[in-house]
């Protein structure tokens, strides 16, 4: 169950840095994630620095290297040479695996998904049909008219939230799972375009059409909630059609709980009507905030009114500089370090 409840979140994950930037260009960003429950208090404890103040994250892209670091770890993807370089910044070693070897996990990381969903089917044949839920996926935007400034760059507010629930049933019924993204959005910066047209094509080359990130968490996501890849699609496909570039992204994930119910209740209900609910549910629940929803959410199919959220997990991505020229050793392995 927790495995698959991790694959399911990381796949989630992926999904929204892929809405983000990457880039053609220097640039900084800090990512934070805030757990609820009994889980965020644990990697409160355990998580130190990076989980309470955020990770600050350097990407620099030049020609066809792609280097991205933090203060402890880095990634350099080369495609002329079909490679990826993961560097430990601190011992000053790296490992280095070629696009075959990553294509080999992918398909391991794939059969094993697939024999995971098949095994917990067969434990649920004895009490039920063993078949998941088919899902409907809905997607709604809106733009606030609110402005700031982040970055020194003028930006306007956007909300883009998924809905995902059981057929015949509304994101108001226990097990809905609902995503919200609250996006800052500042002017097309064809930089960052270019960016992102480099991790399409990264993805594209090691997998052809399944060009989503997190492979093997993505792998085992796709096998165990078929569900998932439409979700996935309809938010990548929605996303693409937004204008600007998101310079401060608050994800949001939340389950339905019964209205009114307590933090202990919206546990329950979050693993009664869906396997997604269920896995999220299962990882973050026994302290979760129940929270009114906006009455304009997206694939209700309601009656208007307040409705309750239990609030799983948030990531807030801020993009704190940009900077238009890439050296070349900014996509290089740096000087002293040696292979593990």
């Amino acid at each position: 169950m927790r495995t698959r409840s991790v694959a399911l979140l990381s796949a989630i994950l992926v999904l929204a840095s892929t809405l983000g930037i990457g880039a053609d260009v220097k640039s900084q960003q800090k990512t934070q994630i805030k757990i609820e429950g009994v889980a965020g208090g644990v990697a409160g404890m355990l998580g130190g620095k990076a989980l309470k103040e955020g990770i600050v994250t350097t990407i620099a892209v030049k020609g066809s290297r792609r280097m991205s670091t933090t203060d402890t770890t880095g990634e350099l993807v080369d495609l002329d040479a079909e490679k990826v370089y993961r560097l430990d910044l601190r011992d000053k070693t790296y490992t280095v695996k070629t696009f075959d070897e990553l294509r080999a996990e992918f398909k391991k990381a794939m059969a094993k998904g697939q024999q995971e969903a098949s095994r917990e089917k067969s434990e649920k044949s004895e009490k039920s049909d063993g078949k998941q839920p088919e899902m409907d996926v809905s997607v709604d935007i809106k733009r606030t008219g609110q402005q700031k400034p982040i970055a020194g760059v003028s930006c306007a507010q956007v909300i883009m939230t998924l809905s995902m629930y059981e057929k015949g049933k509304t994101v108001d019924d226990p097990g809905a799972m609902i995503v919200t993204s609250d996006m800052w959005m500042g002017p097309k910066n064809p930089a960052l375009q270019e960016s992102a047209a480099f991790e399409k094509k990264y993805f594209q080359t090691l997998h052809g059409d399944q060009t989503d990130p997190g492979a093997r968490d993505m792998a085992q996501a796709m096998a165990m909630y078929p569900g998932m890849k439409t979700a996935m699609s309809r938010m990548q496909t929605e996303g693409q059609q937004l204008e600007g570039t998101p310079m401060l992204t608050t994800l949001t994930f939340a389950g339905a709980a019964s209205p009114g119910g307590s933090g202990a209740e919206a546990k329950k209900d979050s693993g009664g009507g869906s396997p997604i609910g269920g896995a999220l549910g299962g990882m973050f629940a026994k302290k979760k905030k129940p929270e009114a929803a906006a009455a304009g959410a997206a694939g209700t199919g309601g009656a208007a009114g307040a409705k309750t959220r239990a609030t799983l997990l948030t990531t807030i991505t801020e993009v704190l500089s940009i900077e238009p020229a890439v050296a070349a050793a900014d996509v290089e392995i740096p000087a002293g370090f040696k292979p593990k």
